[in-house]
């Protein structure tokens, strides 16, 4: 049965951290509380208020970070573009993530991808580092040298160089933009990995849908949050012109990984059926395809 739930919500409240609450009561009167929904989809004007209204429909962001955790961030860094070209995650949302860890007492929260064009050019022109670095957390850059041969015990990659950053983390949060690629046909969640190891990745791209499979299998991200603030319909995943990006103003949060990617091609327009790899993630038991089975709660931050 498909389930949908619809908030509109100030500022207020949400600064309050009410929204979890309230988002309990939309329904019958007198009915007992129920879980958080599988999916959260906000929308407004704020990538930063709609980062914080998505997670705390999801039950707030204690239910996927502790006190005293280490938190790994893997947002896209890949391209050497502006946030307003969609090639790369939006830093607000990416500071805010940071901000919100850390006020549940996590002891660390580290942000690292493995760019294609050059590293510092991609971290300053996002405009990631700089966010993240105000809001109290760290920036790396990735280097070849530290990662570690690892058994990703994967049906295509067997053995990958990884960085430890990755594996040593208590919590991984991934957060990628959803985005046209010319290969793969959309970028979302899964291929977002590709940034947490080193090796030759375009070795990856003969058999890709299986590869990314293998790489969300291995890193199991506790959270995922996908960037619908702009999207990038063509010309990806580098992107380049204006004429290429539209405003969505939205992002998609949910402990369930395959869920947020099967919800996330719907900013393009696309099925999952469309998306082989959803398929096989969820018949590797990822997560869920079919996520308008479940539950989807539908935020609107003005």
């Amino acid at each position: 049965m498909k389930r949908r739930r619809f908030l509109h919500i100030g500022i207020e409240a949400l600064a309050a951290g009410a929204l979890y609450p309230l988002a309990r009561a939309v329904g019958s009167a007198g009915a007992p509380e129920t879980p958080p929904p599988l999916l959260a989809v906000a929308h407004g004007p704020s990538p930063a208020q709609i980062t914080r209204a998505s997670i705390e429909a999801l039950g707030g962001i204690s239910r996927f970070v502790r006190r005293g955790d280490r938190v790994v961030l893997k947002p896209n860094i890949g391209w050497d573009r502006t946030p307003e070209q969609a090639a790369t995650t939006n830093p607000e949302i990416v500071a805010t993530l940071t901000t919100l860890c850390l006020e549940a007492g996590a002891r660390s929260v580290l942000v690292l991808d493995n760019p294609c064009n050059d590293p510092r050019r991609c971290y300053l022109r996002s405009g990631i580092a700089e966010a993240v670095r105000t809001a109290g957390g760290k920036v790396d850059f990735f280097e070849e040298e530290r990662t570690r041969k690892t058994a990703i015990g994967g049906e295509k990659l067997h053995e990958w160089p990884v960085h430890p950053a990755f594996i040593e983390a208590d919590v991984r949060i991934n957060v990628p933009i959803a985005k046209h690629h010319s290969l793969a046909g959309l970028t979302l969640g899964m291929k977002n990995w590709l940034g947490a190891i080193g090796g030759p990745r375009n070795r990856l791209h003969q058999q890709l849908d299986r590869s990314i499979v293998d790489l969300a299998a291995f890193f199991r991200p506790t959270l995922t949050l996908i960037d619908g603030v702009r999207i990038l319909t063509k010309g990806g995943p580098q992107g380049g012109s204006p004429d290429d990006v539209r405003k969505l103003d939205t992002v998609i949060a949910s402990g369930d990984p395959v869920a947020a990617e099967a919800r996330g091609a719907l900013l393009h327009g696309r099925d999952v059926d469309e998306l082989p790899h959803i398929a096989i993630a969820a018949d590797r038991g990822l997560g869920r395809a079919r996520w308008q089975e479940a539950e989807e709660l539908r935020i609107e931050v003005p």
